[in-house]
């Protein structure tokens, strides 16, 4: 699988990139998914402090203890657990991030964070300290890259104009458009590369389409109602009929600004389902464009100024 540049970070990663959220915590099982992951050419596994609380990055960092050296990882910060774990608060603070990327470490069984990313944010956030703090862990060789995951166009802009910033994680999809409007060609702009999350739309976008159609988006999916997932989907099917998986990551991967797609998996199956995919070729510019005449060009309606 051929890798692609994190922005100017000097990071070279795979187009498909391993969310690690949904692997679980029964070892056995988590270390089958990355395996198989790793042995396909995926060499970017995405997790966060948030997810299990811990409980992720420790798995992660007991399977790839002795493969370090052929992997890289991001992880993020942002959400400060509660006492006992009874639940999370936002905190971008810089004495926070200082801390946190310590426990991080230490669960990641790591030096180092190959991509250490804010885990959200927002305008009235400190973002000059939050700057600061991801900048003093990059001189200090703490970590190689940072980013930030969001979907808030104002914050992105932010940034993207005021930091170093390397990547972006956001949701883009066919079903979800709003990142092409006015954040993709900013993006590539100043060489930030863009990490797709939710490439397959919770299922609705994969090959099991139906299953998710009739369990999860009864009450539609943003400005879609059913029926009109229905048909969509429909023509979509019409349009590729090979495979929707590999239609809707193409899809994302063909703007010049998205490095790479995440997608989660709960078994192996569920990695080789994706990885099998003839991804390396661009979708055909008339496939590309029917598409876009299909759905929506959705936009975000919030946190814009």
């Amino acid at each position: 699988m051929k890798k692609y540049p994190l922005g100017k970070s000097g990071i070279f990663i795979s187009p498909l990139t391993l969310g690690a959220m949904s692997i679980g915590t029964d070892m056995e099982n988590a270390r089958n998914i990355i395996d198989a992951a790793l042995d396909a050419g995926i060499n970017h596994i995405d997790t966060a402090d948030l997810y299990d609380y811990g409980k992720n990055e420790e798995i992660i960092g007991k399977i790839l203890q002795e493969r370090r050296n052929e992997f890289v990882i991001t992880t993020k910060v942002g959400n400060r657990f509660y006492p006992n774990q009874t639940g999370w608060y936002w905190d971008p603070s810089k004495k926070y991030i200082m801390e946190a990327v310590k426990a991080s470490l230490k669960r990641l069984n790591t030096d180092y964070i190959d991509f250490y990313m804010l885990h959200g944010g927002t305008i009235e956030d400190p973002m000059d300290e939050t700057i600061s703090a991801f900048e003093d862990l990059k001189k200090e060789g703490v970590i190689r890259a940072y980013g930030l995951s969001s979907i808030r166009p104002n914050v992105i802009r932010y940034y993207a104009e005021h930091s170093s910033i390397d990547g972006v994680m956001l949701q883009y999809n066919i079903l979800d458009r709003r990142a092409e409007e006015e954040l993709l060609d900013l993006l590539h702009e100043r060489n930030i590369s863009v990490i797709a999350r939710g490439p397959l739309a919770k299922g609705l976008l994969s090959n099991h389409y139906q299953k998710y159609l009739e369990t999860k988006a009864k009450e539609g999916y943003l400005d879609y109602s059913y029926e009109e997932l229905k048909q969509v989907l429909r023509q979509m099917k019409d349009i590729y009929p090979s495979s929707l998986n590999e239609l809707a990551i193409k899809y994302v991967l063909q703007h010049p600004a998205v490095t790479t797609a995440v997608f989660g998996a709960s078994s192996p199956i569920q990695v080789e389902e994706n990885v099998k995919l003839s991804i390396d070729s661009p979708l055909p510019k008339d496939v590309y464009e029917q598409v876009k005449r299909i759905t929506k060009a959705n936009i975000y309606k919030a946190h814009r100024n």
